[in-house]
């Protein structure tokens, strides 16, 4: 019974962990959650590498999905927004807020559209402000039955380089092109006036005066969005994460799922 409790207390304190507020603490419970493997496979086996294996195991789990639902997607490789409604907003926790939150911070919403990537819907409200020379969006992504809504900033500089802040809550799963620089912040962080102020902070670390950015035209956010697209699907094509399938879509190389692993080991570990 001694093992067993051990076991179950380990599991206990890993979820507990992983459900604080505190970066620390979730990466914490993370490490938790290996020890109760660990010490499972251990206490049955009573053999250290039969534990070893047990606390791996976990890092090998996103091999299922790599191997059978990414390996097999194709993605466009053109692909533009539509204007499209945005869905029920009990959906989204905090999309509606947020949006009113722009409003109330002097945006001024342009257009509400959206685009399809083999099943996961997107849809998109964006806003701009020629004054903060700022583009804002709440970001509704929709798949099977998980839906989620983030928040992005973007300034443009006058050299095309790009800058943006975001609470998205996932590691990117293309790489960046390396005129596309992100500041996250935590995902649990919704407060759109807050992420605004942390959109301020970064460009003022970065020594990017107001002067040397370039004020948005509405009429041109959608064409850039989708411009932006082309350019990080046109990088990763070069840096080989992805490779085309001959009529008129890509998919992910061997090089590119082993990225994508990486990038969910980032997710285990770091949970926002």
């Amino acid at each position: 019974m001694r093992e067993t409790l051990t076991v179950v207390g380990l599991f206990v304190l890993a979820i507990a962990l992983r459900s604080a507020r505190t970066a620390c603490l979730r990466k914490l419970g993370a490490l938790t959650f290996l020890s109760a493997s660990f010490c499972t496979l251990y206490f049955l086996t009573g053999n250290l590498i039969a534990g070893w294996c047990g606390a791996l195991v976990w890092l090998f789990l996103p091999w299922i999905e790599l191997l059978t639902r990414i390996r097999r997607m194709r993605l466009p490789v053109e692909n533009r927004l539509s204007q499209r409604p945005i869905p029920n907003p009990s959906f989204f926790p905090n999309a509606r807020e947020a949006a009113m939150a722009m409003e109330e911070a002097g945006f001024e919403h342009v257009s509400d559209c959206g685009w399809e990537w083999d099943g996961m819907k997107q849809y998109f409200r964006l806003f701009w402000h020629p004054e903060e020379r700022a583009v804002a969006a709440v970001c509704l992504c929709e798949q099977s039955d998980v839906a989620f809504a983030f928040i992005t900033i973007t300034s443009h500089d006058c050299e095309g380089k790009i800058w943006r802040t975001t609470n998205f809550p996932f590691a990117p799963t293309l790489r960046c092109p390396p005129d596309v620089r992100w500041n996250h912040v935590p995902c649990d962080r919704n407060c759109f006036h807050e992420i605004l102020g942390n959109h301020r902070d970064y460009l003022t670390q970065l020594k990017i005066p107001a002067k040397q950015l370039r004020i948005p035209d509405p009429e041109e956010i959608e064409c850039s969005i989708e411009a932006e697209m082309r350019r990080q699907v046109a990088h990763n094509l070069a840096t080989g994460v992805i490779r085309l399938t001959g009529d008129g879509h890509f998919q992910y190389s061997k090089r590119g799922l082993l990225f994508l692993w990486g990038q969910f080991l980032k997710d285990m570990v770091r949970f926002c």
